[in-house]
C-alpha cells in the first residue's frame, strides 16, 4: 500500500475540535442541530468546514490536478441535441467557460434565423445557486414558461417570457417544479405544496388574466400529485400517487377548464399509468400482475380495461410511450438485470412486438426526447460504463441507425481501454446479486485493485450503467469502480424492489456487503483497499453496512446521507416523511418502529473503530436535512475519540470529516464547474484513503 499523506490529528486534541467545543451535555444525540435559527448551528457547521479544509490542505495539489484532468478530458463547449416542434427547432448551448446553458431556437426551415429563448447563464449571475426545473412552450410557441429555484430548497418561482423578445416576468412564487401547457395557448398547469413541501394540488393559471384556480387537491398525506400531457396532445393527466398506489385524472387538453375525470379510483397497492392514441388509452398497471401488464380501454370508457400484453414472470414492464403507429414498451429482464425497448405495432390483426437492439450488455437504453406523435424515427439514448453517452435515430421502416450526437472524450485514457464485467454474488439467502465492475483493461488481470464500491438500493430506482468523465481520473490511477445492484433498487424488476423494502430492508445492507466480499473472492478488489460511496438513501445503505461490518471498508463517502431514519420518520412535519411510510414503514406501528430502529445508522452506532469518513451535507437540502450528516459527524467523532489510541489512530489516521455546502440543496452545487471541483475533492479523499495519493506525476506536467 502506498503511504498516505499526513492529515492533521482530529481526535487527539479534542479541545480544538468543533465537536468538543459545541457539545451540550444535556443533548448527547445532538438534536439541537435541528434548530436552524440557533446561530450556533451555523457556527458549528462553519467550524467543521474549516476543520475539513485544514485536513484537506495536504491534498489540495491533488484536488487541483484531478480537477484539471477532468476539464482536459471533457468537451467544455456543449451543444444540445436539436429537437423540432411544430414551428421551431430548439436546442441548448453551453459555452466552454459557462456553468449554465443558453436555450435557442430557429424556424424549422431556416436555421439562420436563430433567437435566444432563455439565457440561464445570465440569470444565474447574481445567485450562488440556480436550477431551472421545468420548461413549457405554448402550443403556438409564442411564449415560454419555466420554474426556477435560486436557493436549493426546491421552492420554485414561475417565470414567463413572450417570445421572441419579451422580458421575463415572475408570475408566481413558492410553487412546485412541474409545468404543463394546455392546448388553448393560454392555460398553464402547475403544482403547489402543503406545509410539509408535499405537492398536494394542481392549479391552472390563465396567463392572460393572471388568475389561477385549483383543479385537484390531494388530502391523503402519503400521496403526491404530478401532471403531464399525452404525446397525442389530446389529454392532460393529473396523477396522485404514493410509493405503492396511484390514481389518474383526465382533462381534455383543448378545454382545460373541464373538471378532472377519474380514470379508476385508487386501490391500495395498485399502481397504474396511461398513454393515449386516438380512440384508446393504454394502461400499464399491476392489478393481479405484480410485474405489471398492459391493458387497453376505449377513450370513452377509460376505466374499463381489457388485456393487451400479458403479465410475464421474467419481465417487469416499466413504461409505455404511445405513437400514431403503436407503442414503445420499456421492459426489464429479471434474469439479466437489463433494460430493453420493444416496439409494438398496432392497428393490425394482432399486435406485432419486436425488441430494438442493444449496443452492448449491460447498458442503459432509453427513449430520448421524441415529441412528434407521428414520427417513425425514434431517438434513443445509449450509454454504458465504457460507452460514452450517444443519441441514435432508429428508423422503424428500414431499421437504419443514424448517430445524431456522441459525447467526446479526450485525454490519455480512451473508453476502448476500459473493460466492464458483471459478477453474480451469492447472498445470504441464496439470491444472485449483480455486481458491475469497470477498470482499465491492462490492470484487471494483474491482481486485486483498490476499489470504489457504489450503492443505492431504494424506491425501486435502477443503477443502469452510466459513463462518467470524472470517473476516468480514478480509473486512470488504477482504481476499479464497482456497483452493487442490491435489492430495494429496481435492477432486476419489481420483485427486486419489493425484496428490499419494508420488512425486507435488511436485504439491501447484506447484499451490499455480499457484493464487497464477492469482489475480493473474484480477485478484483484488494480486501484492504475498498472504499464505499452512497448518496441520499444510498447513504443509509452504506451507513447501515458500516455499522454491520466497519472493517469491510477502508473509507466511505456519504453524500447528503439519510442516516437519522427513525427520528425523521417519526416527524410527519418534515418533507417526505408521510410519503415514505410505504417505503420504510410507519413508526406509529410498533413492529415498523422496531425494524427501522434496528437499522437506522444513527441509532446503531457502537464503540468500535470506523473507517475514515467524508460526510457531505447541504444547508438548503429539504430532502435530507443538513443535520443528518452533521449529527453523524458529531457522534462518530465522539465515539472515535473515546477509543484506545491504538484503535483510534492506526497508520495514516482515520479522520471523520464533514463538509456542508451552505449555498446548495439536495443535489449539491448547481453550477457545473463547482460541482466538478467538489467531485475532485471527493476523489482526492478516496485516492488518499486507497493509498494512491502519492502516485502522482508532478503537478506541472504538460501532457
Amino acid at each position: 500500500m502506498k503511504a498516505q499523506p499526513h492529515i492533521p490529528a482530529l481526535h487527539d486534541a479534542t479541545q480544538l475540535s468543533p465537536v468538543a467545543r459545541f457539545k451540550r451535555k444535556d443533548d448527547p444525540h445532538w438534536h439541537w442541530l435541528e434548530n436552524r435559527d440557533d446561530p450556533e448551528v451555523e457556527s458549528f457547521l462553519e467550524q467543521a468546514n474549516a476543520e475539513s479544509t485544514a485536513c484537506f490542505a495536504p491534498l489540495e495539489p491533488l484536488v487541483e490536478t484531478l480537477y484539471a484532468g477532468h476539464l482536459a478530458r471533457r468537451e467544455l463547449a456543449v451543444d444540445g441535441l436539436r429537437t423540432p416542434l411544430d414551428h421551431h427547432t430548439y436546442w441548448s448551448e453551453t459555452a466552454h467557460d459557462a456553468d449554465y446553458p443558453i436555450w435557442w431556437r430557429h424556424p424549422n426551415h431556416d436555421a439562420s434565423q436563430r433567437e435566444c429563448v432563455l439565457d440561464v447563464q445570465a440569470r444565474a449571475q447574481h445567485h450562488d445557486f440556480m436550477e431551472v426545473a421545468d420548461m413549457a412552450i405554448a402550443p403556438d410557441e409564442n411564449w415560454l414558461a419555466w420554474t426556477e429555484d435560486t436557493n436549493g430548497d426546491e421552492n420554485f418561482d414561475l417565470f414567463l417570457r413572450v417570445l421572441p423578445d419579451g422580458e421575463p416576468r415572475r408570475l408566481l412564487t413558492d410553487i412546485g417544479p412541474e409545468l404543463c401547457c394546455a392546448e388553448d395557448n393560454r392555460s398553464l398547469l402547475f403544482t403547489r405544496y402543503d406545509d410539509t413541501q408535499r405537492p398536494d394540488s394542481v392549479w391552472r393559471l390563465d396567463i392572460e388574466s393572471g388568475k389561477s384556480a385549483c383543479l385537484f387537491r390531494e388530502t391523503d398525506a402519503e400521496f403526491w400529485v404530478g401532471l403531464g400531457k399525452t404525446r397525442s396532445r389530446a389529454w392532460l393527466v393529473l396523477e396522485s400517487a404514493s410509493k405503492d398506489t396511484s390514481e389518474c385524472h383526465l382533462i381534455p387538453a383543448a378545454t382545460p377548464d373541464t373538471p378532472p375525470r377519474c380514470v379508476r379510483e385508487r386501490v391500495k397497492g395498485v399502481e397504474y399509468g396511461l398513454e393515449h392514441r386516438p380512440g384508446h388509452f393504454y394502461i400499464l398497471h399491476n392489478q393481479d400482475a405484480p410485474h405489471f401488464r398492459l391493458d387497453i380501454a376505449a377513450e370513452s370508457t377509460p376505466g374499463d380495461w381489457t388485456p393487451l400484453l400479458d403479465h410475464q414472470e421474467h419481465l417487469t414492464l416499466e413504461g409505455v410511450d404511445a405513437f400514431a403507429w403503436g407503442l414503445v414498451i420499456t421492459e426489464r429482464d429479471h434474469r439479466e438485470a437489463q433494460v430493453h425497448l420493444s416496439v409494438v405495432t398496432l392497428d393490425t390483426q394482432t399486435p406485432i412486438k419486436r425488441r430494438l437492439p442493444l449496443p452492448e450488455a449491460p447498458c442503459s437504453l432509453i427513449l430520448g426526447d421524441t415529441p412528434d406523435f407521428d414520427t417513425r424515427r425514434l431517438r434513443l439514448h445509449e450509454e454504458s460504463f465504457i460507452l460514452p453517452p450517444r443519441w441514435i435515430e432508429h428508423d422503424l421502416d428500414t431499421d437504419e441507425r443514424r448517430l445524431l450526437k456522441a459525447q467526446p472524450v479526450h485525454g490519455d485514457l480512451a473508453p476502448e481501454q476500459l473493460v466492464c464485467r458483471r459478477l453474480w454474488a451469492e447472498a445470504h439467502d441464496g439470491e444472485r446479486i449483480p455486481v458491475s465492475v469497470v477498470a482499465r483493461g491492462d490492470l484487471i488481470e494483474q491482481g486485486p485493485l483498490p476499489t470504489l464500491l457504489y450503492g443505492y438500493g431504494a424506491y425501486g430506482e435502477v443503477l443502469d450503467p452510466w459513463f462518467s468523465v470524472a470517473r476516468l481520473e480514478l480509473l486512470s490511477r488504477g482504481v476499479a469502480f464497482a456497483v452493487a445492484h442490491v435489492r430495494g433498487g429496481g435492477d432486476r424488476g419489481e420483485p427486486w424492489y419489493l425484496a428490499g423494502k419494508l420488512a425486507h430492508k435488511e436485504n439491501s445492507f447484506r447484499d451490499f456487503l455480499t457484493a464487497r466480499h464477492a469482489l475480493v473472492a473474484n480477485g478484483v478488489a484488494d480486501a484492504h483497499r475498498i472504499a464505499a460511496y452512497g448518496a441520499s438513501a444510498g447513504g443509509l445503505l452504506v451507513g447501515a453496512s458500516l455499522n454491520l461490518e466497519p472493517d469491510a471498508f477502508c473509507a466511505a463517502v456519504l453524500d447528503v446521507p439519510f442516516v437519522d431514519v427513525l427520528r425523521t420518520m417519526e416527524n410527519p412535519d418534515l418533507p417526505l416523511t408521510t410519503a415514505e411510510y410505504s417505503e420504510w414503514g410507519n413508526p406509529n406501528e410498533p413492529e415498523a418502529k422496531r425494524r427501522i430502529r434496528d437499522y437506522s445508522p444513527l441509532d446503531n452506532l457502537v464503540a468500535q473503530p470506523y473507517p475514515t469518513l467524508f460526510l457531505q451535507g447541504s444547508w438548503h437540502d429539504s430532502r435530507v436535512p443538513y443535520w443528518e450528516p452533521a449529527k453523524l459527524y458529531a457522534r462518530l467523532t465522539e465515539i472515535v475519540s473515546q477509543l484506545p489510541a491504538a484503535e483510534r489512530r492506526p497508520a495514516g489516521g482515520r479522520p471523520i470529516l464533514l463538509r456542508t455546502d451552505m449555498a446548495a440543496g439536495h443535489g449539491g452545487a448547481s453550477g457545473r464547474f463547482k460541482a466538478w471541483h467538489d467531485n475532485a475533492r471527493q476523489d482526492a479523499f478516496l485516492l488518499w484513503a486507497l493509498g494512491l495519493a502519492d502516485n502522482e506525476l508532478p503537478a506541472d506536467r504538460a501532457d
